[in-house]
């Protein structure tokens, strides 16, 4: 029986998998391009069960609730935002915000408090919509040539979506779908631009694109994303 498992140190908010990486792990399980949507928390350490079944993956947990869901989905339009050299994403970095209930300093992707994270800060670049961060992709998160390996893409290209919606009011949301679209694989030691814009809203809804580019400004990955304000939560 096939299961993906988010291991704990991979965490987005503290008790629950980063949804990116999450995301990732049943996207493997499809051929071809997936959209994945997050049911509920991912849990951390723990084995899910997949089941296949209509073309699509789907991660249960042990008392059989759906958990996340991976269907086929035609390939993502390309990623057409103006490019952000390095530059201008160190400054950007420099404006980042975050919940001030502290919901994600611990995200390994997003977290300031996370010395073993990515910290992919994406904030606000000057005049436009977009955010922005450098990333330089740990050795640990690369295969053996070097290349980044896909759940850690996923992962990158999540937290920015958040950042682009949400950035300057800042209510807890969650990612509650993604797809994404890998050219070519991120290069660990090398630094690279992750930028995130947003594309709609919709009450508690809001859709986002985020891409990672090369120093040369190079599109290497891209995602849509579908990020969710919980119900009950106040939507700015």
């Amino acid at each position: 029986m096939a299961t993906v498992t988010v291991p704990r140190r991979f965490n987005g908010p503290p008790a629950s998998g980063q949804g990116g990486y999450s995301c990732a792990l049943l996207a493997a399980h499809l051929e071809g391009p997936a959209a994945v949507s997050l049911r509920r928390p991912i849990p951390l350490g723990k084995p899910l069960a997949v089941r296949f079944a209509d073309g699509a993956a789907r991660a249960h947990s042990p008392s059989d609730e759906l958990i996340a869901e991976a269907v086929p989905a035609p390939p993502l339009a390309p990623w057409d935002a103006p490019a952000v050299d390095l530059d201008t994403a160190r400054a950007a970095t420099a404006r980042f915000t975050t919940p001030p209930d502290g919901t994600f300093d611990h995200c390994f992707v997003c977290g300031r408090a996370r010395a073993d994270g990515f910290h992919v800060c994406a904030g606000p670049v000057a005049g436009t919509e977009l955010v922005a961060s450098p990333w330089t992709p740990p050795t640990w998160a690369a295969d053996a040539g070097g290349g980044v390996l896909p759940e850690f893409v996923w992962a990158a290209l999540d937290c920015p979506g958040y950042f682009a919606l949400h950035g300057t009011d800042l209510p807890v949301a969650f990612l509650a779908r993604q797809q994404t679209a890998i050219v070519a694989p991120p290069r660990a030691g090398v630094e690279h631009i992750v930028v995130g814009r947003p594309l709609a809203r919709d009450g508690r809804k809001g859709f986002a694109a985020t891409a990672i580019l090369d120093p040369d400004g190079t599109v290497l990955a891209h995602s849509e994303l579908l990020v969710i304000v919980p119900r009950g939560a106040s939507v700015p």
